[in-house]
């Protein structure tokens, strides 16, 4: 089934005084992305709570949706930092197709240094992909670039509203890297980390610090990304709606 963003008019309106609704999983995510002309909502990477959400959020009151944060990598090339501007978004047999018109001007001038900023596919799931034979097999199933589990979810509310949808996501945790569990049980319900239970888990488990500071610094290059990237966001004329 493919699905594509709404053609509501005003969406593409630069006067509509209504704000973007954007997606994210992570506290530290919705951090960067607050500001004027934005309403943020966190899931705190739980796709339930996302929906339940969503379910009591007037549609009416925003002019599009855009999934905002990191994301595990699927495509082998990508490495942490690097930057994926999302053309379709796959979930199950589901495909949803996205508006490209954030602000084109800058995504085509910006500089990152060494990190990429690609388009392609996001794979979106219900719980986290960490292992790397998950993360190839996905990748051989979707041909995604990336996964998370927010973007499937704003897409089909943005679809359901008939609102034009985008997706940006920055690689944290690369194709060739797997997502240590200790890592995955420490976020909070608000979607910041507990320190706390990282601690008491390293101190049960030595071995586990290397891969913990290994995924740390990638989440710490995907967050820089992140906050280099929120001018993204702004789209001179909005969103440019999907075609099917």
């Amino acid at each position: 089934m493919i699905l594509g963003a709404g053609d509501d008019a005003s969406a593409g309106n630069p006067l509509d005084p209504r704000p973007v609704l954007i997606v994210t999983g992570l506290v530290q995510e919705a951090r960067i992305a607050a500001g004027p002309g934005m309403t943020v909502i966190c899931s705190s990477s739980d796709p339930k709570q996302l929906r339940a959400l969503l379910t009591v959020f007037d549609p009416s009151t925003i002019r599009g949706v855009i999934s905002f944060g990191v994301a595990g990598g699927l495509d082998p090339s990508l490495r942490s930092g690097d930057v994926v501007v999302a053309t379709e978004v796959l979930a199950g047999d589901t495909r949803w197709l996205a508006g490209l018109a954030l602000n084109e001007e800058l995504i085509a001038g910006v500089a990152l240094g060494r990190r990429r900023v690609v388009r392609g596919g996001l794979a979106g799931v219900e719980r986290v992909v960490a292992a790397r034979a998950c993360k190839a097999a996905l990748r051989s199933e979707t041909g995604a670039a990336a996964v998370d589990m927010e973007s499937h979810i704003a897409a089909a509310y943005a679809a359901e509203s008939r609102l034009p949808f985008a997706a940006l996501r920055v690689i944290s945790d690369p194709a060739s890297r797997a997502l240590p569990a200790l890592a995955m049980a420490a976020i909070k319900p608000n979607g910041d980390i507990d320190l706390r239970k990282v601690l008491s888990g390293v101190a049960r488990n030595p071995l586990t610090l290397r891969a913990l500071v290994s995924t740390g610094i990638d989440f710490n290059r995907a967050l820089k990304s992140l906050r280099d990237t929120r001018g993204f966001l702004l789209g001179g004329q909005g969103f440019a709606t999907a075609e099917l």
